[in-house]
């Protein structure tokens, strides 16, 4: 039978609570706020160039090509997002953790893996509706 050394216990679980709080700390974790839930906007999607790929984004994620991730001008960070393509109507859902676009009628740039489910990368463009879900 194993017995547990009185003495080593609080030692013991002194190292499991640091563990556990060290990696909780290891992702930043947002909440979207509710009265956002259900807001829409409608115009202009792009994608990132690949001159960002692992820099810092303004939330102070490194930015991921591949991930499911958007700019947005001013949605909270952490907000998920759906998108919709207007002309196909295909959809993806993007957390977003940047801010831009800042150009004129674009109203979110999405990461190349993001937008190429949605649209044609080779178009660069592409009039969509996004839509807070939470």
């Amino acid at each position: 039978m194993l017995s547990i050394n009185s003495r080593r216990y609080p030692l013991i679980a002194s190292f499991v609570l640091i563990l556990s709080a060290i990696s909780g700390c290891s992702t930043v974790q947002y909440k979207t706020d509710p009265t956002l839930i259900g807001f829409t906007e409608h115009g202009v999607a792009s994608f990132y160039s690949l001159k960002y790929q692992f820099r810092k984004t303004s939330s102070g994620e490194r930015f991921n090509q591949l991930a499911l991730t958007a700019a947005h001008r001013t949605l909270p960070f952490g907000t998920k997002v759906l998108v919709i393509n207007l002309e196909n109507t295909r959809s993806v859902i993007v957390k977003v953790n940047d801010r831009g676009p800042f150009i004129d009628g674009r109203i979110i740039d999405l990461t190349r893996y993001a937008f190429s489910k949605i649209g044609d990368t080779e178009k660069g463009l592409i009039k969509v509706k996004i839509e807070v879900i939470y």
